[in-house]
């Protein structure tokens, strides 16, 4: 990691930085007011963001617009300041819908590119307007779709300047080779973004993305909003786990300051989600600390293994079924 003023960045294999923290912008359907993730991400703007996590499916893409464009325009960042993620949703996955997919976010957000633009799931659904297609008896509709070719229309918004840098979310190590290995690659993925926290480590999917010069990106980074309708409601409660406590106690820190800590210091990038002021602060309070060798063999060693965001179980080739 390299230090770029007060904030901590990660090179990605295309040259371009990625701060290492961001804030997610996923809001629960419920969960949040109109205008509550706007005024989220200015706040998040003036106390030092400058990493933003979105995605078309959040629905909530022209607020997040909304509020980057008003602190460019107050003079607070310039646009080559902010980093923004987006996600090409799985309805959008052939790739003669690929820069559709695209241009809809970038006609929400109101951008001329976007920084990181990345396949947001290994899934491809049924094309529509229904970003969840399902069967009457309740089953997702899949689409057959070869990913690789998905990547080339991909490279293709790289090539005309609409994005800045191409990646993926939740592939796992087989299905992200596939597209390394793949002939004529021109662009190889940036990230990864994927569930990781204390209770999903994922030292292997991090060993493999590593050694390949990709970034790991840690969505939950301190647990999961627990919506029930994908998460299991009997998993364990991150925030609550003794272990994380003890160290915490140690570092006078919140628990979600070390399990962010924790991450970063294992040279993943993390982007928790709060609309809370105080908690958007308190997630980026953790440069001042460093957790010793004894705190992260003690992380290390919990036993727990869970993973709160289980979606597409059915799906032939859910990324879920490889160990990694």
């Amino acid at each position: 990691m390299a230090q770029n003023d007060t904030v901590t960045v990660l090179k990605l294999n295309d040259g371009s930085c990625m701060p290492a923290i961001g804030l997610g912008t996923f809001a629960p359907a419920g969960s949040a007011q109109k205008g509550d993730c706007a005024k989220a991400v200015k706040y998040a703007i003036e106390i030092g963001y400058r990493h933003f996590d979105g995605a078309f499916s959040y629905e909530n893409e022209d607020e997040v617009g909304e509020a980057l464009r008003e602190k460019i325009t107050d003079g607070t960042v310039k646009r080559e300041d902010i980093f923004y993620t987006g996600k090409l949703w799985c309805t959008y996955l052939r790739p003669e819908l690929v820069r559709k997919g695209l241009e809809k976010s970038l006609k929400s957000l109101q951008f001329d590119y976007i920084d990181l633009f990345i396949i947001h799931w290994p899934v491809p659904l049924q094309p529509g307007d229904d970003l969840a297609p399902k069967k009457e008896s309740g089953e997702m509709i899949y689409d057959n779709v070869n990913l690789l070719a998905t990547w080339e229309a991909l490279e293709a918004c790289k090539d005309a300047g609409l994005v800045k840098s191409i990646g993926v979310s939740n592939f796992n190590a087989r299905q992200l080779g596939k597209i390394l290995n793949k002939t004529g690659l021109k662009y190889k993925p940036v990230c990864n973004q994927v569930e990781c926290h204390p209770y999903l480590k994922q030292e292997k999917l991090l060993e493999f993305c590593k050694s390949k010069d990709i970034v790991l990106v840690a969505y939950s980074p301190i647990g999961s909003s627990r919506d029930p309708k994908w998460v299991d409601q009997s998993t364990p409660f991150l925030l609550k786990d003794p272990q994380l406590i003890s160290v915490a106690k140690k570092y006078g820190k919140t628990v979600a300051q070390i399990a962010i800590r924790y991450l970063l210091q294992r040279g993943i990038a993390v982007i928790p989600k709060s609309f809370n002021f105080g908690r958007i602060k308190e997630n980026f309070q953790v440069f001042d600390f460093t957790i010793a060798e004894e705190g992260m063999k003690l992380i290390n060693s919990i036993p727990i293994k869970t993973r709160y965001v289980n979606v597409f179980t059915d799906y032939p080739d859910c990324p879920f079924l490889d160990e990694y």
